[in-house]
């Protein structure tokens, strides 16, 4: 131990130590110059606003009634069989098509019912629908 005296031991190292202070410098300027760059470059677009509801479009409901004795009604108006046909076929006709509600007496015979389906369905309405009435409790 010969180069060291009382004199070394008790001097304070008055310097800082510089490069743990220059590494991390260095790093976050490399993490910065990355970064910057991406976040500059965004696209700026106009988008559009738009309600979250939820539009309907409800198509009007047409109801055709097959009476006891045979004859057609469209929405309570009673029209002739040779009508039937024509009026169905306006209405098949627009956009969007309505729904067909068919309501058979309990009396008529099934074949005025099946007449007034094949001319649904020749008229081109898609939606064809028979309304019933649910029996009572007992």
């Amino acid at each position: 131990m010969a180069g060291f005296t009382a004199d070394d031991q008790e001097e304070v190292m008055s310097e800082i130590n510089m490069v743990p202070f220059i590494d991390v410098m260095l790093v976050l300027l490399i993490i910065f110059i990355i970064t910057v760059p991406v976040m500059k470059h965004a696209v700026n677009v106009e988008l559009p606003r738009a309600s979250n509801e939820k539009e309907q479009i409800k198509p009007e409901t047409l109801n055709l009634t097959v009476m006891a004795d045979g004859s057609y009604a469209i929405n309570d108006e009673k029209i002739p069989d040779d009508q039937l046909a024509p009026r169905l076929q306006a209405e098949g006709a627009k956009q969007p098509q309505p729904d067909l509600h068919i309501r058979g007496d309990r009396d008529v015979r099934y074949e005025r019912v099946a007449q007034a389906m094949a001319a649904a369905q020749q008229a081109g309405l898609k939606k064809i629908g028979f309304v019933t009435e649910p029996k009572p409790a007992p």
